[in-house]
């Protein structure tokens, strides 16, 4: 590899907008971010379906499905 290229990895210090903080590498000592995965609603299970006019259950049953 050639020398003097490359960018300088550091220990980056990410914190979310919900309090959670952890350390990732990168090219930036600190980053903010919005959402994470302690309070992203998929990771924390308070997802919700929303259903427009009964296509989730027209999908199930065109397939059979339960």
């Amino acid at each position: 590899m050639k020398k003097d290229i490359h960018p300088n990895y550091v220990d980056c210090k990410v914190t979310c907008a919900c309090g959670n903080s952890f350390t990732i590498k990168s090219i930036k000592p600190e980053m903010s971010i919005d959402i994470c995965n302690e309070c992203h609603p998929f990771f924390t299970g308070s997802e919700r379906t929303v259903d427009t006019a009964g296509r989730i259950d027209k999908f199930k049953k065109k397939y059979n499905l339960s």
